[in-house]
């Protein structure tokens, strides 16, 4: 890779159901954070929508295989696996490869629960596993307006959009 930047643009969406006993849902998790919710993804790991968005981000900027690729949902091993391993790996094989995080843009897409409150416990976090000072996150929520089935609160989407810069 000869660029001195690169762009990586990840994107991940679930659907949302009421959480056991009621239902297929597990604890409602978003960048590493719990989440009080009746609500919760239905997926094969622990369904943190925007740890997925952020990990495939970055392997695609790298060139490396996506998310699905490395951690198969029809892998036994994956089912309930913590998001924070995915991201971990993601992290470790931009490193290897001589890439930083320069900055990154999040956008998560739900009805509720309502972001606001907890946006910087959430970019803390991030910033933490990531190794990068969190001003160099911005994390937005964002409604669909109730259109669709995100706007319907049957799911939660996010969108991230990361640049590297090569270490010198």
């Amino acid at each position: 890779m000869s660029a001195e930047y690169r762009i990586g643009h990840g994107y991940d969406l679930h659907r949302l159901e009421p959480c056991a006993p009621h239902g297929s849902g597990r604890p409602f998790v978003l960048g590493g954070v719990s989440f009080e919710h009746d609500r919760g993804p239905v997926a094969h790991s622990d369904g943190d929508v925007l740890m997925h968005a952020v990990t495939d981000a970055i392997l695609g900027a790298i060139g490396a295989p996506d998310i699905g690729q490395l951690f198969p949902d029809t892998a036994p091993e994956n089912d309930g696996r913590p998001s924070r391993i995915f991201l971990e790996e993601a992290v470790r094989r931009m490193h290897a490869a001589g890439w930083t995080i320069g900055n990154m843009d999040m956008t998560v897409i739900c009805e509720r629960p309502k972001l606001g409150g907890r946006k910087q416990e959430v970019v803390a976090n991030l910033s933490h596993i990531l190794g990068v000072p969190a001003a160099d996150l911005n994390l937005k929520g964002k409604t669909h307006e109730r259109v669709d089935a995100v706007g319907e609160g049957r799911a939660i989407e996010a969108h991230v959009v990361v640049l590297l810069v090569h270490k010198k």
